[in-house]
């Protein structure tokens, strides 16, 4: 019975060997770095419609309403796929550095990495699939989506306050975000930039990026404390909804242009995080 014990002990050590060694593969660096890229044009394009919603035109400025414009596009569908393959190899490679990386650091520091590491798995993960969706010719909508499960966590006890807590949450990581840019934080994650024209360029976008993509989910964490509240998924939008009800307070095309471009510096940030970030 031992010696069976032994066995399995060495095959499972064995395995997670197998996988560590998978995991620093540099093919697999190179096409999850596109993950950061791909999610990158997806909030480009999230931007430049949420700037035509501020200058009065129409349309769907959250993910879904971004990969059906780039799948309805003349090479779009390889875009979708190539997508949909780089956020899942971004996904694995968070998925490793949750389960073997930070070895180096102190027990407290390295758990946070790995905890961090494992919930950018799981978004990369999400982005994936939704590029999935597209990718064979589905289709998808995030305001009704985020109605139908507010609708189903509403009819449980403490429902409401768990939906509140969700907002709070998405608020919270909205401030994270804002703070994050203004202190020039998100240097953290990336290796040395080159001094000059680049680092400037970094420096810009990743500041007014991060801003403008927290400004969005504070409204969106809002709009969730609000159907907790009062207790009506109707007002449980995603981010479509939440750019359109920034739309319609005082001011609201201004701020919403605003929004906009920062999330068009955000994506364009992305594109330098495939490149400059740490793996």
């Amino acid at each position: 019975m031992s010696g069976e014990v032994q066995k399995a002990k060495r095959q499972a050590r064995k395995a997670r060997d197998t996988a560590e060694e998978a995991s620093e593969s540099k093919s697999l660096e190179v096409v999850a770095r596109f993950g950061w890229a791909a999610n990158g044009l997806l909030h480009v394009l999230i931007g430049l419609i949420a700037l035509r919603l501020g200058l009065g035109a129409s349309g769907e400025a959250d993910q879904a309403g971004a990969l059906s414009q780039l799948a309805a596009r003349p090479g779009g569908t390889v875009l979708v796929w190539a997508g949909m393959i780089a956020c899942a190899a971004l996904a694995l490679w968070q998925l490793s550095d949750a389960a073997f990386g930070y070895r180096q650091y102190e027990d407290k520091k390295k758990w946070g990495k790995r905890a961090k590491a494992l919930g950018l798995a799981i978004v990369f993960a999400a982005i994936s699939a939704l590029f999935g969706i597209f990718a064979f010719g589905g289709s998808s909508d995030s305001s009704e989506a985020s109605q139908d499960a507010s609708a189903r966590l509403l009819q449980f006890p403490g429902g409401a306050l768990v939906l509140f807590l969700i907002g709070a949450g998405i608020a919270a990581a909205g401030a994270f975000y804002i703070y994050k840019g203004i202190v020039q934080k998100f240097f953290d994650d990336l290796k040395t930039v080159p001094p000059g024209g680049q680092h400037i360029a970094v420096s810009w976008l990743g500041t007014f990026g991060y801003v403008g993509k927290g400004a969005a989910l504070l409204v969106l964490g809002v709009l969730f404390a609000v159907a907790a509240f009062h207790q009506d998924p109707e007002e449980a939008k995603g981010l479509d909804g939440a750019l359109k009800a920034l739309k319609e307070q005082p001011f609201g095309d201004a701020a919403l242009i605003l929004v906009a471009l920062g999330l068009i510096c955000y994506g364009l940030y992305l594109g330098a995080r495939a490149r400059y970030a740490k793996m």
